[in-house]
């Protein structure tokens, strides 16, 4: 009798050790899910930045790593810079002002090409002769593998006249180092060794 209640006691220590041992994996198993669910949620968190508009309302904005939009950035800035520097009107303070913007953009370069134009006096028939300058990119080529970056640019450069309108194939290069981010400059980047590769009449239109 006394043998059989110890064997019953042995076992139920066993069973109670064996419950306590199971409790205790399955504390920690939650304590650690837990855990690992904090990290999570805290690192998405970090990733979002709040934004005030005009001290009013919340915006939710997602934070991305910089360096995921740096080529599109590259070639926003290549693209404006041409928007700017080759779209002219006939008036002398719309020329200037586009031209002061886009040298924002690049380096001494940019102004020694528009200043063999301005001596050419190309600038001076754009304004007497009414003509209008447009231009269409086709297509920004960057070479993000070295640094400064090289940039090949293809576009269709549109000259319009009373008479006329000249359609011209232009391809530029140019360097891309990085620079630092203004309201002038937002993609902080700025353009070295602005060249002209090809600009020649592809096709006359009568109007």
């Amino acid at each position: 009798m006394e043998f059989k209640t110890l064997r019953n006691i042995e076992n139920s220590f066993k069973q109670i050790r064996l419950y306590a041992i199971v409790f205790a994996v399955l504390c920690t198993g939650i304590a650690g899910y837990a855990v690992w669910r904090s990290y999570s949620f805290a690192e998405q968190q970090r990733q979002k930045i709040y934004v005030l508009d005009n001290g009013k309302s919340l915006m939710l904005a997602l934070a991305q790593d910089a360096s995921i939009n740096r080529p599109v950035e590259a070639r926003e800035h290549v693209r404006r810079f041409h928007e700017l520097f080759f779209t002219l009107a006939p008036d002398k303070n719309a020329i200037e002002s586009n031209i002061k913007r886009a040298f924002n953009l690049a380096d001494k370069s940019a102004f020694d090409y528009y200043k063999d134009l301005s001596e050419k006096g190309y600038y001076n028939r754009i304004i007497s002769g009414n003509v209008q300058q447009r231009i269409e990119i086709d297509s920004v080529a960057c070479n993000f593998e070295k640094y400064p970056y090289s940039v090949r640019t293809y576009a269709k450069q549109f000259i319009i006249r009373s008479s006329n309108v000249t359609k011209r194939n232009l391809v530029t290069s140019c360097f891309l180092v990085n620079s630092v981010r203004s309201d002038n400059n937002p993609q902080g980047f700025n353009i070295e060794k602005f060249s002209v590769v090809e600009n020649k009449d592809i096709e006359v239109i009568e109007r």
